[in-house]
């Protein structure tokens, strides 16, 4: 749900209830915090689906139809709902004043602004395809090039780049983002990586290629970049050479198998901690 979404919901929609879980013991759908909001005929957001979603939903609408300003849910996720998630979860209903609205675009903008940035060195198949899916999750995506005819071909709603100067990119870009490097030029990988690699505060490293591209990267390293750690460089990326499971090497599943690693990576518990600062 972006800003946009939200603003266009409301603008539609003068009765609208805002549903938010407020308490969670034990295992459920989505965590404290997660909210949706329900008017008569759709709605936004998710507090996780499910038999407890359809619950909240069905309990917003009678309270909008009744005329109703709040509202309040204790349910276990059993065998009860058929939901058998384990825990117990808390919901609180609230019809939304012009504050309320405000607020809530607020903190949808906000939280958009703090969404994590990944960035994708390279337009080609693969690099496309990783906007594709990157598209659809929550984080901001900036796919870059030096060639305007690539980024041409990208369909997806990311932001693009058009450089000489990609590594500005990399300088510029705040602490704890995610790279990942696919241009058309070995050199420019190269580049790109120890560039990288310099800041020592990224969430994931990726370069494209082989075990032995990794191999001449890291000579590159040792004799051009005193101190340069590697360790924390994918490379290969995706397939690993077969060793996920998979040597499908068609950009999708590429695309795919990347863009898992990097979610986790972004949405781990150790995301959460303070990353290295550049030196």
């Amino acid at each position: 749900m972006t800003a946009a979404d939200l603003i266009a919901f409301l603008g539609r929609n003068r009765a609208v209830m805002r549903v938010e879980i407020t308490r969670v013991r034990g295992s459920s759908p989505r965590e404290e915090g997660a909210v949706m909001f329900v008017a008569k005929g759709e709605m936004v957001g998710t507090i996780g689906g499910g038999q407890l979603e359809y619950m909240a939903l069905d309990q917003a609408r009678k309270l909008l139809n009744f005329g109703e300003e709040s509202g309040f849910m204790d349910v276990p996720l059993g065998p009860e709902i058929g939901q058998c998630c384990g825990g117990r979860v808390e919901i609180t209903l609230a019809l939304m004043g012009a504050q309320a609205r405000e607020e809530a675009i607020a903190q949808v903008t906000k939280d958009a602004a703090a969404m994590p940035h990944v960035y994708v060195f390279g337009a080609g198949h693969v690099g496309r395809a990783l906007a594709d899916q990157f598209q659809h999750l929550p984080l901001r995506c900036v796919l870059v090039d030096s060639r305007s005819a690539e980024l041409a071909l990208c369909q997806a709603q990311v932001e693009t780049r058009l450089t000489a100067l990609p590594e500005a990119e990399v300088r510029h870009a705040p602490a704890g983002s995610a790279f990942i490097v696919l241009t058309h030029d070995h050199a420019l990988d190269f580049l790109l990586t120890s560039e990288v690699l310099a800041r020592r505060d990224a969430r994931w490293v990726g370069m494209i290629g082989s075990n032995t591209k990794r191999g001449n990267f890291e000579s590159f390293a040792r004799s051009t970049c005193a101190g340069l750690m590697t360790d924390t460089l994918n490379c290969p990326i995706g397939n690993k050479d077969g060793a996920s499971g998979s040597r499908d090497k068609r950009p999708a599943v590429i695309a795919a198998m990347v863009v898992a690693e990097v979610i986790i990576a972004l949405t781990s518990e150790t995301a959460a901690q303070p990353v290295v600062a550049p030196s």
